[in-house]
């Protein structure tokens, strides 16, 4: 299969292609649930894979290489090659990824020259380290030529050079780039596609720019609320934070926008949260970037994280970032939790439910939306704290005549005016769309001038979803609740299609596997499995796993029962879509739990607690049940969960409190095989202090100097059933 790209996208054997791109990092996920966390990545709509090969899990002590469990790159290929999924592998050398000094060794640091710099000796070391991560990746590695469809079809290389740290002069800076590109091919890693990061006034060496975007920043330094972002406006400016509306356009890019697609490696899927800055990436803010960067051009969405991880164990330091290693932040040492669409502990969240809308879309949309340039208007406000006026943008043909309608009236933390009565209008002026009314908090996009099967929409108040070819189906929803029977204002109906218009509630629990659509519970997810059958995995609130599907199922599945079949169409003058409707009862028994905690100490210092969980772990592989997820509800500044041996304890995980609303949650499935004893553990809780130095959306009540509390553990069971 043969990759490139041209100035508009990227190309898959001629075609042009519209990637979803999520990052996991392997060294920080159990790799016995590789496979898992892979499918359901897949199951959300990700396409291609991204991941740090940091540097310092591998080599913490010079010539000593670890590729063992989690840090076993070879096998996490084989892994994504046998899920079907493809992987941009970022090799490095420094990655940044919250890693202690960014992913080099200690001892790296300690050599009599400078690294990131032009020195030989740095480069004969980097090339030592690109040459062991070559021998783990070379059987994946997809043919340059396109004389194959292997598993790894780009490389990204060195992370935000010139911008966080390296050689800031541009000669100096480019050659750098070039020179590890070189260094790379030398060694054997010839592949399709070559990245660097793209923002910030990054040097990229000529290799395709990825550009980035977060909802908000918690590495900056204040404590305070900070400005909106430049993030939810519409802008041809590719740097994050709408840079340009304050330097001019293009400040801080050093490359020819006009030779390269707009592509994003790290729109942020959430955020990690530092001791001094305590952020919350809720699921709007998340998908409200991400529609606003597609609007504004975006050809691949690649999310920085999609799944969150544990850091592994180092063996002579902690390995998470710290302002001990000189660095502005603290970090947690073990949470990489990053509020991403699949959680620390394989949770799957609402970030992801919404995220899935758009990348359902840019899989069955994606080849055309791709040939569509982004038209922004004139009257469009550029300036992030203009609240006032309406954000909005279309992707369209050249002449304007089809394409997309986008608006977002939706910042984050920000209250937007409400607009009434508004007309929005096609690029040439020959589409007029009904007037609309949008609320704060509103952002969504419509089709104008488009065919679907032999069908032609002029204009609708409705957004595609995804299609079922073979079924001659195409998915829309709608955003909001509404008594209007008409969503579409059809300039040819459909003979040879079906049109399936949901809920926006009914989309958000749409999962597209294997030729079906499946609309789950708010608590289950759907995905295919590494055997080729299907997973359904549900929370089971209401004791039973249940979920409609169309077309049909071929048999019912070992367990199920077969309900009455429901249209849920909600266009009413639609011909009806049935879904048919599946449900097993599962042996709950208590489906959510309290577990005894026992006070050891209370002092100024801290709160410790006996747990024990053992009790629970032993639920896991009986009655459906696959995972087992403790709740702690907390308040103080941060926790910690031990293992006691003795008199001595070991850190096992460890959470920074963020709000009420927020408790800390863990799953039990990765401790099944451990030698962790969970019969014996200590949790810690450090005291918030009144005027602490961090930044919290919203403060809890204090009496005294200090908080230092817990309200309840208790256990949820999750459950799982193939077929």
């Amino acid at each position: 299969m043969n990759y490139t790209y041209d100035k508009k996208s990227l190309i898959r054997d001629g075609k042009r292609w519209f990637p979803i791109m999520g990052e996991i990092h392997y060294s920080r996920v159990p790799c016995k649930y590789w496979a898992d966390e892979l499918n359901k990545m897949k199951a959300g709509g990700v396409d291609v894979v991204s991941t740090y090969v940091i540097w310092i899990h591998h080599e913490e002590i010079e010539g000593e290489y670890d590729w063992s469990g989690e840090r076993n790159l070879k096998e996490f290929l084989a892994t994504a090659k046998k899920c079907g999924v493809k992987v941009f592998l970022r090799i490095g050398p420094w990655c940044h990824g919250e890693v202690r000094n960014g992913g080099f060794p200690d001892w790296l640091l300690k050599k009599d020259f400078e690294a990131r710099t032009n020195d030989e000796r740095y480069f004969e070391v980097v090339k030592k380290f690109y040459s062991k991560v070559y021998e783990q990746s070379c059987d994946f590695l997809c043919d340059e030529n396109g004389k194959d469809d292997n598993t790894v079809i780009g490389v990204q290389i060195e992370n935000e050079y010139g911008h966080c740290g390296g050689l800031y002069e541009k000669e100096a800076g480019e050659a750098h780039m070039k020179r590890l590109l070189l260094i790379a091919r030398e060694i054997g890693f010839k592949v399709p596609l070559y990245t660097a990061t793209g923002w910030g006034g990054a040097w990229t060496g000529g290799m395709i720019p990825v550009m980035g975007g977060y909802c908000d920043a918690p590495w900056d330094q204040r404590i305070t609320e900070i400005e909106p972002s430049g993030n939810f406006t519409f802008t041809h400016e590719r740097n994050d934070h709408n840079i340009g509306s304050d330097h001019g356009f293009g400040y801080g890019v050093t490359f020819d926008i006009k030779k390269f697609p707009y592509l994003t490696a790290e729109l942020g899927g959430g955020l990690q949260v530092t001791a001094h800055r305590r952020t919350i990436a809720l699921a709007k803010d998340i998908s409200a970037v991400a529609t606003v960067k597609l609007g504004s051009g975006v050809n691949l969405l690649g999310f920085y994280m999609y799944h969150g991880g544990t850091n592994p164990e180092g063996k002579l330091t902690t390995l998470q970032e710290s302002t001990d290693t000189g660095y502005l932040n603290d970090l947690p040492v073990k949470s990489y939790d990053f509020r991403a669409p699949i959680r620390e502990f394989g949770q799957v969240s609402d970030t992801l439910r919404e995220l899935k809308l758009l990348s359902l879309f840019a899989k069955d949309f994606g080849e055309e939306l791709c040939t569509f340039k982004a038209e922004i208007p004139s009257d469009n406000p550029l300036d992030p704290k203009n609240l006032e006026n309406l954000r909005y943008s279309y992707r369209c043909s050249e002449d304007g005549s089809k394409g997309y309608l986008f608006v977002n009236n939706y910042v984050r933390h920000q209250v937007l005016k409400s607009h009434e009565n508004v007309t929005f209008a096609s690029p040439d002026g020959k589409v007029t769309f009904p007037k609309m009314n949008i609320k704060n908090g509103d952002f969504f996009f419509f089709p104008f001038n488009m065919t679907f099967g032999d069908g032609k929409i002029r204009s609708a108040e409705m957004t595609p979803l995804c299609a079922l070819k073979q079924e001659n189906l195409f998915v829309f929803y709608i955003n909001s609740v509404s008594d209007k029977e008409d969503f579409i204002d059809f300039e040819k109906q459909p003979s040879d299609s079906k049109y399936l218009v949901l809920s926006r509630k009914d989309a958000l629990n749409v999962w597209k596997v294997k030729n079906h659509i499946f609309v789950a519970n708010d608590s289950s997810y759907v995905f295919e499995n590494e055997n080729g059958g299907i997973t359904v995995t549900d929370s089971c609130s209401d004791g039973k796993i249940g979920f409609y599907v169309y077309p049909d199922l071929a048999e019912i599945p070992k367990g199920f029962k077969k309900g009455a079949t429901k249209n849920l169409n909600v266009a009413l003058k639609l011909p009806k879509v049935d879904f048919a409707y599946y449900e097993k009862s599962v042996d709950a028994g208590e489906l959510n739990m309290r577990v005894g905690a026992q006070e050891i100490s209370d002092s100024d210092s801290s709160k410790k607690i006996a747990l024990n969980l053992s009790e629970y772990l032993l639920q896991i592989g009986k009655n459906d049940v696959s995972d087992v997820f403790v709740t702690i509800d907390y308040v103080g500044e941060r926790a910690k969960l031990y293992e006691k041996i003795g008199e001595e304890r070991k850190l096992i995980l460890d959470n920074f409190w963020v709000g009420e609303d927020f408790p800390w949650e863990i799953g039990l499935k990765r401790f099944a095989d451990s030698k962790i004893n969970l019969a014996n553990l200590e949790l810690e809780i450090l005291p918030l202090k009144k005027g602490a130095k961090i930044y919290l959306e919203k403060w809890p009540e204090i009496s005294g100097d200090s908080v230092c509390k817990i309200k309840s553990v208790f256990v949820r069971k999750e459950y799982t059933v193939k077929f």
